[in-house]
């Protein structure tokens, strides 16, 4: 069987799904698969966290690996409870696996405390990651906080340094630069902030603006990622942008080739969602 190179552009089409069945038939173990890592929370719903992120993965044929930071309980309807992994725990799980498997890229997303920020970047030194991708978890779209008080400053001080991108929304931006975001002027400003503090490229995602959504990526040079708004509410949106983007660095895209990728995919998201409650829609990638 022939498996396709994967330094060439994955077909981003209505028809892209996982690998697990080729023409009825289970697909044979690709030993060119590339291999990526999230260190995320858990959501029961599989709409946000570790299981969208493992989703994603799969739907862009890139084999997944999990380490749970946090624990959440929560429906489509919000967030109710959230409580951090022990960071004791999270520097064994990730011990444990990166002895054995090494990830072609990384995904961060809820930490939730600052000591668990700091054993992430503890390992990302100690086992030489790359391709590292923060989406820095703070607030969901409803419900409660999902971070401590002192994680935004450990973010800063010592995993933005490491990274190749952070996916800012408008709020956690605002956090992470210290000021207000009202407008599009404002997130550039943001953007060139946050990336004084070390990472590559910083990508701020503008869907909870008025009008089309909008990225602005800026890597010392601004670009604007445009996209077409979808009616209705959305879990996960962050979550499945951020692991694309994490699924096409794996597959030894550019940065700003697997950004456009990503948002190419994500058009394809939004036509992909589904009502499994009453509350908001999830992604089925």
């Amino acid at each position: 069987m022939k498996y396709p190179d994967l330094r060439k552009p994955l077909p981003i089409t209505e028809n892209t799904a996982g690998p697990a069945l080729v023409n009825g038939r289970t697909q044979e173990y690709n030993p060119f698969m590339k291999i990526a890592l999230s260190i995320a929370g858990f959501d029961p719903t599989g709409g946000a966290g570790l299981q969208e992120d493992l989703k994603v993965f799969h739907a862009l044929d890139v084999y997944g690996l999990s380490s749970a930071a946090a624990l959440t309980a929560q429906n489509t309807r919000g967030v109710k409870e959230a409580v951090p992994v022990e960071a004791r725990f999270l520097r064994k799980q990730l011990e444990v696996l990166l002895s054995d498997i090494t990830p072609d890229a990384v995904k961060i997303g809820m930490l939730y405390s600052a000591d668990n920020a700091r054993v992430v970047e503890r390992i990302i030194r100690k086992y030489s990651l790359h391709n590292i991708v923060l989406d820095p978890v703070i607030r969901p779209s409803r419900g409660k906080r999902l971070a401590e008080a002192r994680l935004p400053a450990a973010i800063r001080d010592v995993l933005l340094p490491l990274c190749a991108v952070v996916t800012p929304n408008l709020h956690e931006a605002a956090v992470l630069a210290g000021m207000r975001i009202r407008d599009a002027e404002d997130m550039a400003s943001a953007a060139v902030r946050i990336r004084g503090f070390g990472p590559n490229c910083v990508i701020i995602t503008g869907g909870h603006l008025e009008g089309e959504p909008t990225d602005i990526l800026y890597d010392g040079r601004f670009t604007r990622l445009r996209g077409k708004r979808s009616q209705g509410e959305f879990h996960g949106t962050g979550c499945a942008f951020s692991s694309a983007l994490t699924a096409m660095l794996a597959r030894g895209h550019s940065l700003r080739e697997a950004a456009r990728l990503a948002k190419r995919y994500m058009g394809i998201c939004f036509k992909r969602t589904v009502a499994v409650g009453s509350g908001m829609r999830l992604f089925n990638p």
